[in-house]
């Protein structure tokens, strides 16, 4: 859970620092879209980086997905007989919502893939003109795929706030000082992300951005 959940974070970070490049204009944009393709190159054949962080993305996905799985069943194993009488505990709705949640992060990224990877889902599919098709995909007639965005970029980042305080935790934040520190810094990062993949898509909805 922790090595696949860094790889998909860090590439998280990455990927939102990209999508901030529409705010430098259509040429910056597009010339960093198509950069992406180049990477590597002439070591390696033109968009061959793409394929293979791609699939080193899907594998950490799968390798996540089924950790949760195996990790909730040794839960589930350990206390096979129920407590007569469970103490009340304080849990976040970010734990509570820890595997829906995950559903619901899973169906976006074939969603966003098939929007603006390959262009099937997006209103101009154009792979020539990237900033073209966040715009298209974003504009204000097309107000409800932004409810999806936001949906599932806030769905994000309750499940990286839980993820990112049970990792301090893990790391050896045991104290109430500690966990209160935790919980604050998994809470800035969790905003932070947010907020850094919201706002090109209420950018563009909002005509700041076009």
């Amino acid at each position: 859970m922790a090595v696949t959940g860094i790889i998909l974070v860090l590439f998280l970070i990455l990927h939102m620092l990209g999508n901030l490049k529409i705010f430098t204009g259509e040429t910056s944009f597009d010339h960093y879209a198509h950069w992406l393709r180049e990477i590597g190159t002439p070591l390696l054949p033109s968009t061959w980086y793409l394929w293979i962080q791609r699939t080193v993305l899907t594998v950490a996905v799968v390798a996540h997905i089924v950790s949760a799985t195996v990790l909730a069943v040794r839960a589930r194993a350990a206390r096979p007989v129920a407590y007569a009488h469970r103490r009340k505990i304080h849990v976040n709705y970010a734990a509570r919502t820890m595997r829906w949640g995950g559903v619901i992060i899973l169906l976006f990224v074939i969603y966003h893939i098939l929007d603006l990877t390959t262009g099937h889902l997006n209103p101009q599919g154009d792979p020539a003109n990237p900033y073209g098709n966040v715009v298209q995909d974003f504009a204000a007639d097309r107000w409800y795929v932004t409810l999806f965005y936001t949906l599932a970029i806030v769905t994000l980042g309750f499940h990286l706030r839980h993820g990112a305080f049970s990792a301090f935790r893990s790391l050896g934040q045991q104290t109430p000082k500690g966990e209160r520190r935790a919980r604050a810094a998994a809470l800035v990062f969790a905003v932070a992300l947010c907020v850094g993949y919201l706002v090109v898509p209420f950018a563009v909805l909002t005509g700041l951005v076009a």
